[in-house]
């Protein structure tokens, strides 16, 4: 963005507002003032945040970003540089998955919404959701109301290998009940033999 970026179009600016929310745009404006202090882009058909886009903009404090088309966000890339951000709004989009790695350089986030993704709940979302409990006051609860629990190749082996030594040890188990079942009627018929 240069120095003397003005209002982007299609958007409004106030200060260091800036709303570019309701307009149906499919990509980000291409230049914001530098000052932005907060960033509404909702209500739009954003699929994508370019890596590095954001950078310039080391003022920002909030960033709306809700009901969008975003599948994922650049590892590393997307919220670079923002120090001062406070506010994250990711809410509902296409996230299935975020990257601990997207978030981790936020050291001043305090309020993050996330709920009404399709979020895929597994072992992978384990470290953010950590990471999400020790750092961030401000967090829906309902944020995951929509997780979708899917299992990896590893949980599907997993079980299969489970169920497979529990029938081998309940084949084992009814064979030796047989066995010891024949046995003690062998040993009562013997019994039976030596009475008489």
């Amino acid at each position: 963005a240069g120095a003397g970026a003005g209002c982007p179009v299609l958007c409004t600016c106030r200060g260091q507002a800036v709303d570019c929310s309701g307009q149906r745009l499919f990509s980000v404006p291409p230049e914001l003032p530098l000052d932005t202090g907060n960033l509404s882009l909702a209500h739009n058909r954003i699929a994508s945040i370019p890596p590095g886009y954001l950078a310039c903009y080391g003022q920002l404090r909030a960033l709306d970003l809700r009901n969008n088309s975003l599948a994922a966000l650049p590892a590393g890339g997307a919220f670079r540089g923002l120090a001062q951000l406070r506010e994250l709004d990711l809410s509902y989009g296409g996230l299935s998955a975020i990257s601990l790695d997207a978030l981790e350089g936020l050291p001043g986030l305090v309020g993050l919404r996330l709920g009404g993704n399709p979020w895929v709940c597994g072992c992978a979302m384990e470290p953010f959701l950590k990471w999400l409990r020790g750092r961030i006051q401000r967090c829906a609860s309902g944020s995951f109301q929509a997780c979708h629990l899917t299992l990896t190749l590893d949980d599907y082996l997993f079980i299969a290998f489970v169920g497979f030594v529990v029938s081998i040890a309940s084949v084992a188990t009814n064979f030796l009940l047989g066995i010891t079942a024949n046995c003690c009627h062998r040993w009562s018929k013997a019994s039976e033999d030596e009475d008489v």
